[in-house]
């Protein structure tokens, strides 16, 4: 079975509270098997099957906001791909803080253009396939603050800390290639 992590925007932020046991339950009766939370932010893990991660994203999408009444854009990923996110880490070493914003697709290539030109001393950005890297070196504003157009030609997103991401990476591994 292809276990599978699936990335919830708009879970426990901005007043709209759900309790993870509640989330598991709601995400088990939709058919997923082994469904399990990690911390509070809206990361799921759970056993897709022989489902294709688009498939199970949708799925997640439409009926979660049929049952919590409100829009949760879904970003799925497979462990090889996350293990791939935290493989393929551009700042590995760089002080700051360091974060990955998850997207639908691989953005186009003037969108990727505009957001590198935002690049300064303060913070940097790398798109790595469908996952945006983005390093704050210094300060809490970043160029991205108020700057929502850079942003938007992405599509939607949702964005972890490196920390997390690394943490699951590390909890659930792809399987072995044998």
């Amino acid at each position: 079975m292809a276990r599978l992590v699936a990335f919830l925007r708009a879970i426990n932020v901005g007043g709209r509270t759900v309790k993870m046991d509640h989330l598991r339950s709601l995400i088990s009766g939709y058919g997923m098997e082994a469904v399990e939370t990690f911390i509070a932010s809206g990361n799921v893990i759970v056993e897709g099957g022989r489902r294709k991660p688009a498939n199970v994203e949708s799925m997640l999408e439409r009926r979660l906001e049929a049952d919590l009444g409100y829009p949760v854009a879904t970003f799925v990923r497979t462990t090889a791909e996350l293990a791939h996110v935290v493989d393929a880490e551009p700042f590995f070493a760089a002080p700051g803080r360091y974060y990955v914003t998850f997207l639908k697709e691989v953005p186009v290539a003037t969108a990727t253009e505009r957001l590198l030109t935002l690049r300064s001393a303060a913070e940097d950005f790398a798109v790595v396939g469908r996952d945006l890297h983005w390093l704050v070196r210094t300060g809490f504003e970043t160029r991205l603050t108020g700057n929502q157009s850079a942003w938007a030609a992405f599509g939607p997103g949702t964005t972890r800390n490196i920390t997390t991401i690394r943490r699951l990476a590390a909890k659930y591994p792809p399987p072995s290639t044998r």
